[in-house]
């Protein structure tokens, strides 16, 4: 069973169209939703939990249609917000606890739940402290463990690294991965910040304006490419010069060069030509294809 579907999802705002005609399939595991901001990812998952009724067309999560089947969908469903939601003067325990309790754990079982998913979010020792004192990395993680707290089938995580520094982030996206590969935890995770979800996704949708640009595995969006990527410690024009004599298609790029691949023989071609000029070697490499491609086709 997929775990969301839509076909024909439109959602017209007075003066915007923030999706139009979207129809996509989400199978079980982390799966990214990429687009620039305003591109209507936030308006796709509001439709999703039954929040935000949509203009035509249809959705289904976990096999309950979003029109419906609303409450069942928010039962089964984790959300962690983009926006900054949290009272400042309770703590993440207190916080956690009642949130699980109003998803219909006992208090006992919410204790314990929070106490569990406090820790693996990295909160374990600050879990007493005032949310407003936190960082907002530590915010970010109180919001992804009261989306973790009920055992949901699938989480939507809204721009999670948000306000994040680079180690933040890093670890955020750990945890995301964690969420899908220990957990068992299907995860739809938004942002547009492309080269995040190359690390931790497993399929990714690119939507542009409200129009879906592309559904794939990430394979498929970071598969090799024809082009290998050759830097010399010196030379580089030299080298440029006698493999276009040998018939190679180069391009001068940063400080090395951006070769076709003809067949097998392009790289002993580079070798030879290398070895010929006297130059040291330092990186061949094979090109391989980003997420960001799909915005310049």
């Amino acid at each position: 069973m997929h775990i969301l579907a839509t076909e024909g999802l439109t959602q017209r705002f007075p003066t915007v169209t923030a999706l139009d005609q979207l129809s996509v399939t989400v199978e079980a595991g982390v799966t990214g939703l990429v687009g620039a901001n305003g591109a209507g990812k936030s308006t796709l998952i509001k439709i999703l939990l039954g929040l935000l009724p949509q203009t035509a067309g249809r959705a289904e999560v976990l096999g309950l249609d979003v029109v419906t089947h609303g409450p069942q969908i928010r039962a089964l469903v984790g959300y962690m917000p983009e926006h900054d939601c949290l009272p400042p003067d309770v703590s993440a325990t207190e916080l956690v606890v009642h949130l699980a309790q109003i998803s219909g754990l006992p208090r006992t079982a919410a204790r314990e739940r929070a106490a569990d998913v406090l820790r693996h979010v990295g909160l374990y020792e600050e879990r007493y402290r005032a949310i407003g004192g936190y960082s907002t990395g530590m915010k970010q993680r109180v919001k992804l463990a009261q989306a973790l707290v009920h055992d949901p089938q699938l989480v939507f995580l809204d721009e999670p690294t948000n306000g994040l520094d680079p180690q933040g982030r890093d670890e955020m996206l750990t945890l995301i991965r964690r969420i899908g590969t220990e957990f068992g935890i299907s995860v739809l995770v938004t942002s547009h910040l492309l080269g995040e979800l190359e690390r931790v996704c497993d399929h990714v949708i690119v939507i542009d304006g409200g129009r879906l640009l592309r559904s794939s595995a990430i394979t498929e969006f970071t598969q090799s490419t024809q082009i290998l990527t050759v830097e010399v410690e010196e030379g580089a024009e030299p080298l440029a010069a006698r493999l276009t004599e040998l018939g190679q298609s180069v391009t001068a790029h940063g400080r090395g060069l951006l070769v076709q691949v003809d067949g097998p023989e392009t790289y002993d071609t580079i070798r030879d030509a290398v070895c010929d000029l006297d130059l040291c070697l330092i990186r061949l490499e094979q090109g391989r294809q980003r997420i960001e491609d799909v915005f310049r086709v």
